[in-house]
């Protein structure tokens, strides 16, 4: 079974090698040591460069998605409406199509905002066999027998990039791979929270849907504690500078591109808003005019209702009783 993973993942072994190497040498062309700690630390960097840009427009495509499941939300919460409260096979077979038919129609794949990190997964586990491959010493691809020795010979803060907590090369690895630990947790906790507090509509956080990725971002940072302590520090890194291009790569996503209805959406209007009333002032322009809309129409004033007291008739016009006789 091991094999058969490995030939799978031996092309994105070469490709992950061949990435480290090629931005290593061009390290040391530069005039950084060939066997510096820093070195392979950048290589691992231009590594996670190189493969979130190829991964954009897998991003592009999450980001469409996860804004169009906030304008299907009202459709979505009235299927639920419709089979509340019933729990019969028929009915909850009819409100699974009803839901696959309207993320059809509307062209949304509820699963496409899971993409980038799934595709990751096989480089990480590439990048984790590279990597222990110059813990044992077994050249992969480009990264030759001198190469390994070379990354064998590279410390980082007095550790090598190979290794590991469970597995420490000296004191120092057992804080240097906690630290690192922590810092992937608490930032991979902070990429999901910061899409989901930002850039979800009420109607989105009020859906199952909510309930289920809110669960995941408590679940995947502890799953990535615990695992954590088994990752060499190369790829304890990768996974950090991962997360904080993740962090930069979506708030600047959230802040020109927000998701209707969400906080971040309200953020948006209000500057625009406020930099066309800034322009209004220095060009004597419209506001709306600036923003491209229709002139708001103008409310007319409602006359207040003046209430009359009723006239007193004069003694001769009254009616008068008389008693019995």
């Amino acid at each position: 079974m091991s094999d058969f993973f490995g030939t799978i993942l031996y092309p994105l072994e070469w490709a992950v090698a061949w990435i480290m190497v090629t931005a290593h040498d061009l390290l040391t062309t530069l005039g950084l040591p060939s066997d510096g700690g820093l070195t392979w630390v950048l290589s691992i960097v231009a590594l996670v460069l190189v493969i979130r840009t190829a991964l954009i427009p897998l991003f592009v495509r999450q980001i469409k998605a996860s804004r169009q499941m906030q304008i299907i939300q009202p459709e979505l919460k009235k299927v639920q409406d419709k089979y509340k409260g019933k729990t019969d096979p028929a009915s909850r077979e009819a409100m699974t199509k009803e839901t696959m038919e309207l993320y059809k129609s509307s062209k949304t794949n509820p699963f496409a905002s899971c993409l980038p990190i799934l595709l990751q997964m096989p480089i990480f586990f590439a990048l984790f066999r590279v990597l222990n491959g110059i813990r044992t010493g077994n050249p992969v691809g480009v990264f030759d027998q001198a190469k390994v020795e070379e990354a064998q010979a590279a410390r980082i803060f007095g550790s090598q990039l190979s290794a590991t907590f469970l597995d420490p090369t000296g004191a120092g690895t057992y804080v240097l791979a906690a630290l690192l630990v922590i810092i992937m947790s608490a930032s991979q906790f902070y990429v999901q929270r910061m899409l989901m507090t930002k850039n979800m509509s009420q109607a989105a956080l009020d859906s199952p849907f909510f309930k289920q990725q809110k669960m995941l971002l408590y679940i995947l940072p502890v799953v990535f504690a615990v695992s954590g302590v088994a990752f060499p520090i190369g790829v304890l890194i990768y996974w950090c500078v991962t997360n904080l291009y993740s962090a930069v790569q979506q708030s600047i996503v959230i802040r020109s591109l927000p998701a209707p209805g969400s906080p971040a959406e309200k953020e948006l209007e209000a500057r625009r808003l406020k930099k066309a009333e800034r322009k209004s002032a220095r060009t004597g322009k419209p506001v709306h005019e600036i923003l491209g809309r229709p002139e708001p129409k103008a409310v007319e004033p409602v006359a207040p209702v003046v209430r009359q007291q009723p006239k007193r008739k004069p003694k001769s016009k009254r009616k008068t009783t008389s008693g019995p006789a």
